[in-house]
């Protein structure tokens, strides 16, 4: 059984994804915040020289997402965001690359977001921290690849989870829908299934690539 290190996964495309692995047969390992807190060095190291099983594979899911014009973002904002959504995955990354190296194998997959392919108005924290991830997994994906890892990273576009709700309102989301040419939000599932290919050993060749699950937003 391969071991799935999920940061994330209490709600949202976080828990699709630790549901999905599990009913595929995966072992999924979700820490809570008190296990493991992605926005502390201190914490991070702690649990990787505590934790025992081997790692087959990381799901960088983690993140948050402060929407504001440029003169309204606070220093603790730019600290928030740059620490959960793109130093934490690089840190996690670099604990779960010393065992997989030894394996010869893995799979490492970052969640971004259509912002990181694309950007709009008041997403500029956003968006430096999702093109950030983009380019960390083009790179990694080049020096990894010698030791059989491989890394990608998804773009979701729109998907119906809390944040979306919280961070779009109603009448707003049924004008993007309409903008969308499937006409309807993702369903948190779907980016799953996603994530589970890309760890599978169905997947032995793609990696570097950012793919992007937007209902042909983009296009």
């Amino acid at each position: 059984m391969k071991n799935i290190l999920v940061t994330g996964a209490s709600r949202g495309i976080g828990k699709a994804i630790k549901e999905e692995l599990i009913q595929n047969g995966y072992h999924c390992i979700a820490p809570t915040r008190s296990e493991l807190d992605i926005t502390d060095v201190k914490s991070i190291k702690k649990f990787f020289d505590t934790y025992e099983l081997n790692i087959d594979g990381l799901v960088n899911n983690a993140g948050i997402n402060i929407i504001g014009n440029i003169e309204s973002i606070s220093d603790t904002d730019i600290s928030d965001m740059l620490n959960t959504n793109l130093v934490a995955p690089l840190l996690l990354t670099q604990y779960v690359v010393k065992q997989m190296k030894q394996n010869n194998a893995g799979k490492i997959v970052n969640i971004s977001s259509i912002w990181g392919v694309r950007s709009k108005e008041f997403r500029t924290l956003y968006s430096t921290t999702k093109f950030g991830i983009n380019g960390m997994t083009k790179s990694l994906a080049r020096e990894l690849g010698p030791y059989n890892i491989l890394v990608n990273t998804i773009a979701p576009g729109y998907v119906n989870t809390e944040m979306t709700q919280t961070n779009v309102t109603a009448e707003e989301q049924e004008k993007i829908k309409k903008t969308i040419p499937l006409k309807r939000f993702a369903q948190p599932e779907e980016i799953a299934k996603l994530v589970l290919f890309l760890l599978s050993d169905n997947n032995s060749y793609i990696t570097g690539q950012t793919i992007t699950a937007d209902g042909g937003f983009l296009a």
